[in-house]
């Protein structure tokens, strides 16, 4: 099981009314409406948070990763996330589709770059062997 070293954060969050309820950080920086996903909902959901966070980790851990391999990354790089929800027979699974753009990156080096950000994120090494995960260089 992966454990941190040390904990450099901790985030806390509390929802209450599950998909169509609410959820509030301890120093109400996130203070969101929750709704189920596909409905008229106002709020967004939890696939949508689950993408925006590892989006955003997999950027910074690809910064990272990049300095190390002494990779200039385009000022324009991006990660867009998709996040499938379904049913399995018992219950619901995710999938991940995770679509990089690194405009002028020879095809070999960032698919290099691509590979060894997996093995720094935090949320890919989570949930690695346990969702379905697709990164497409785009």
């Amino acid at each position: 099981m992966n454990r941190p070293e040390r904990v450099i954060y901790t985030a806390k969050v509390h929802t209450t009314g599950g998909r169509v309820g609410s959820s509030r950080s301890d120093d109400g920086k996130l203070d969101v409406k929750l709704s189920r996903p596909g409905t008229s909902g106002e709020g967004t959901n939890p696939e949508q948070l689950f993408a925006a966070g590892w989006s955003a980790c997999y950027e910074s851990a690809m910064e990272l990763v990049a300095r190390r391999m002494k990779i200039a990354l385009p000022a324009d790089f991006a990660v867009d996330a998709e996040v499938d929800l379904g049913p399995n027979g018992i219950g619901y699974d995710v999938a991940v589709r995770l679509n990089v753009s690194l405009p002028g990156i020879a095809t070999d080096v960032a698919f290099s770059l691509i590979e060894a950000t997996h093995k720094v994120c935090p949320y890919s090494r989570a949930t690695h062997g346990n969702v379905a995960v697709e990164t497409n260089l785009m």
